[in-house]
């Protein structure tokens, strides 16, 4: 449904996108993550119709976006960072004009503006005015506008900013709603937003897709396992001794607690049978280990991994 393929785009001497290429397939919700300033606005706005790119090409439901811009824009709902709304109008008003202005059939919209309304859950809004409604609400009705004209892609950037969490519930509710019948791509920093909603994930740094896959496939490229341990003394004396083990990458101990004797360890290991080496140290050295337990790598620590300096560097 969605094909970037090669994607530039540069500003004079400054490259913002560099070589992006991913695929969104037909009904399924994308994930788009990266840290400020990775390229991944600038990427929904070439996708949109509403920047050039530099070189490379998108298309969109067959239709390409530089050759054909209006046909693209016809079919995508694009919710940007910040609502295009018009604070003078009530939201029955604004969400009647933006369905005119993007083709609904004048049967249709009151149809239309009605369904909306409901699955933004802005009923008891429709009459007010919008510049007295609060942050969240009016982050509702920026998703409503982009969602009116019943398009097959849409592109949301931040759609819960600024609600709260029952409201986020109830939006990550309508966009899982979408899936199998839309295709959607989300760009959000809430990693937590993107386990529970997204199908698959891209990752963006500096202008670069550094990952994509499903959650699952991208916690199978985690390079290092993490294990904790309780043991019942301070480890201090043996830690840099510890750090010496082959493939032991990052080593922390901290008290359990102030009038606890006991200790937690956190390691970073290449392996499992690095771990098995600590262990054996430990015990060697007599310090007595009450529970050890690896931890399952979270899509946070793979955004992490691909986005540090040392990552990109290396």
């Amino acid at each position: 449904m969605i094909i970037v393929d090669h994607l530039r785009k540069t500003y004079g001497d400054k490259c913002v996108l560099d070589d992006v290429c991913f695929t969104v397939p037909k009904g399924s919700i994308l994930g788009f993550l990266g840290p400020n300033g990775a390229g991944k606005t600038t990427t929904m706005r070439i996708i949109t119709g509403y920047l050039a790119a530099t070189s490379g090409t998108v298309v969109v439901d067959g239709e390409e976006v530089h050759a054909n811009p209006m046909a693209v824009k016809a079919k995508i709902g694009y919710l940007p960072e910040t609502p295009p709304l018009y604070p003078d109008m009530t939201v029955r008003e604004y969400l009647g004009f933006v369905s005119k202005i993007k083709n609904v059939p004048a049967g249709e919209r009151n149809q239309r503006l009605e369904r909306v309304l409901k699955a933004c859950q802005i009923e008891d809004k429709a009459d007010a005015v919008i510049r007295t409604l609060s942050k969240g609400y009016r982050q509702r009705v920026g998703i409503a506008q982009a969602i009116v004209h019943d398009p097959p892609v849409i592109i949301l950037d931040e759609p819960t900013v600024g609600l709260d969490p029952r409201q986020i519930t109830q939006v990550r509710s309508l966009i899982k709603s979408f899936a199998g019948e839309k295709t959607v791509i989300l760009s959000t920093h809430i990693l937590s937003e993107v386990t529970v909603t997204c199908d698959s994930v891209a990752i963006i740094h500096r202008g670069k897709i550094v990952a994509t896959g499903t959650s699952e496939e991208l916690l199978s490229q985690v390079q290092s396992q993490l294990y904790r341990l309780e043991v019942d003394s301070n480890p201090a004396t043996v830690l840099p001794r510890l750090t010496e083990i082959p493939g032991v990458q990052k080593l922390e101990s901290q008290p359990v607690s102030a009038s606890s004797p006991r200790f937690l360890i956190e390691v970073a290991v290449a392996g499992e049978e690095v771990a098995k080496d600590i262990v054996s140290f430990l015990v060697h050295q007599g310090i007595g280990i009450y529970e050890m337990r690896r931890v399952k790598a979270s899509l946070e620590d793979i955004f992490l991994q691909l986005t540090t300096e040392e990552h990109n560097s290396s």
